[in-house]
């Protein structure tokens, strides 16, 4: 992908916001390939305004490092949104959410707990042994969801209506608040249960929550062409991708890239 071009520049003083190349290493979603990213360290002063606009460019954000690919020769990862107010559920979605009308979701300061990070390690070592997070320890995660200078939360999917007891803890997920949505910035969720689709519910769930908060779009991250692991996201109507253009609507030739 392409460098960051003008529009983040004439935002942000480069006294205050330096960019920075990572060196060459194996892509942990297209066999064979390099990959190498494109970096900035989030100003502690300001940094909402500028994670705001730097998702805008294609940006995601960990900790308070804001990234994107630059892989020379290659551009299979591509930024995804759903445009709210246009998306109808479709029957596969209403199912979804039917399986899972058991669960509430609840907002919660973005704090790390160690039942959050219990779940995390189960849905690591089921679904992502031997990927990058493998070895995530109980500081990682700390700084995972603390480390931030923009607005973020956490949800927490439980089993149950609510009430003085809460129930099971089903799946969680860590969202940055923007100025036009939401930013699923990384979602995990019981490995033992996958009839419930619970990644896709969280996505449907947000698409929800904005559209009664009046905001235009969640930002799904990238989908990755080629990479089955990533083809869920492409299986959204409508979805909007960036391109060097600018954002458009995906197209069935782009879906038919998906994996």
């Amino acid at each position: 992908m392409e460098s960051p071009r003008e529009p983040v520049s004439q935002l942000f003083p480069s006294r205050e916001l330096r960019f920075f190349l990572t060196a060459p290493q194996p892509c942990p979603y297209l066999p064979g390939r390099l990959e190498r990213k494109v970096f900035a360290h989030l100003p502690l002063n300001e940094g909402a305004a500028v994670n705001d606009a730097l998702t805008l460019g294609g940006f995601r954000r960990s900790q308070n490092i804001a990234y994107r690919p630059a892989c020379p020769g290659c551009d299979a990862c591509v930024s995804a949104r759903i445009p709210v107010d246009a998306h109808r559920l479709s029957r596969s979605e209403r199912r979804i959410l039917e399986r899972n009308a058991d669960l509430t979701g609840m907002r919660v300061s973005p704090e790390a707990k160690s039942e959050q990070f219990e779940l995390l390690r189960r849905y690591l070592d089921t679904r992502h042994a031997g990927g990058g997070m493998t070895g995530m320890t109980w500081p990682d995660y700390v700084a995972m969801v603390e480390d931030t200078a923009v607005r973020t939360h956490i949800v927490e999917y439980r089993q149950g209506a609510g009430g003085e007891k809460p129930g099971a803890l089903t799946a969680c997920v860590l969202v940055d608040s923007l100025s036009d949505g939401f930013s699923l910035v990384y979602s995990f969720f019981d490995p033992d249960q996958p009839r419930r689709s619970l990644g896709s519910h969280i996505i449907l769930d947000h698409v929800a929550r904005a559209k009664a908060g009046g905001l235009a779009y969640v930002y799904l991250g990238y989908w990755v062409r080629g990479s089955e692991k990533m083809a869920y996201k492409a299986r959204f109507n409508p979805l909007e991708i960036l391109r060097p253009e600018g954002w458009r609507a995906i197209t069935a030739e782009d879906r038919a890239q998906a994996g």
